[in-house]
């Protein structure tokens, strides 16, 4: 064989064998994505679980016990908690939800004239209680909230923990009010309803299964949203064209007083 031949057939094989070396690291390279493509696709998957998990604040709660109307509570199943005297000429229903932050809003723009309406014996307020962000965002802060204000209810301290809790209201998206050591902290903030009882009340769900029987009644409504607010029946809330004011509400009641 000469040399000429030699030489060919040696580099023939240095290629072929720089070849395979080539074939070597695509594979390796292919077979490290795919191992990474796995392990961000755990990752990714473990961080939607994480999401869910916080915006679901754990469980749901339970709503499946007896339906335990809070004292006090008036309306078709006992589903109102009416505040301010029964006599007055004009009602206020409103639909709240405790994490809506529209609700929060209507609260804080309307709180001071609906106390002094309510004070003046000229309204009654029949709050009632959705549970629609719980639906919309995941969580039970919403169940969980409710039911702690139908616990404040029945000793007596529903108007003033109804206002705490909107003060203190998380954002949306937040599921805070899930936790019950939190909705028993806020209690601290009104005078003497931190009891043992309320605690209990809180942590046993008392009223879960009241509450849900209250958003049922809210979804059977056909009702646009919480808020909704009604004054005698008709709907005085979210019409842009004519949009309610804290001086036209007053006016309102105080012109159905007189008349």
């Amino acid at each position: 064989m000469s040399d000429k031949n030699r030489e060919g057939k040696r580099t023939a094989r240095e290629r072929l064998a720089v070849e395979r070396e080539r074939e070597k690291g695509r594979e390796k390279r292919r077979r490290t994505l795919i191992v990474s493509s796995a392990v961000v696709g755990v990752l990714g998957l473990a961080s939607v679980i994480g999401v869910i998990a916080a915006n679901s604040g754990g469980s749901k709660g339970d709503t499946s016990g007896p339906v335990v109307v809070p004292k006090g509570a008036t309306g078709q199943d006992g589903l109102v908690i009416p505040v301010g005297e029964s006599n007055a000429k004009s009602t206020l229903t409103i639909w709240e939800d405790f994490r809506c932050p529209v609700c929060k809003i209507f609260e804080d723009t309307y709180r001071s004239t609906i106390h002094e309406l309510t004070d003046s014996g000229k309204l009654k307020v029949d709050y009632r209680f959705a549970t629609l962000i719980d639906g919309n965002m995941g969580g039970s802060g919403s169940l969980h909230a409710a039911n702690a204000a139908a616990c404040a209810q029945e000793v007596g301290k529903f108007p003033a923990y109804h206002d705490v809790l909107f003060a203190n209201q998380p954002a949306e998206t937040d599921d805070a009010f899930a936790s019950n050591s939190k909705l028993i902290d806020l209690a601290g903030e009104v005078d003497g309803l931190a009891t043992d009882s309320f605690r209990s009340c809180v942590n046993d769900g008392t009223h879960n299964s009241w509450v849900a029987k209250s958003n049922k009644a809210f979804q059977d409504g056909d009702l646009r949203g919480t808020p909704t607010v009604l004054l005698n029946g008709k709907d005085v809330y979210g019409d842009q064209a004519n949009p309610l004011t804290p001086a036209k509400l007053k006016q309102l009641v105080e012109n159905a007083d007189q008349g």
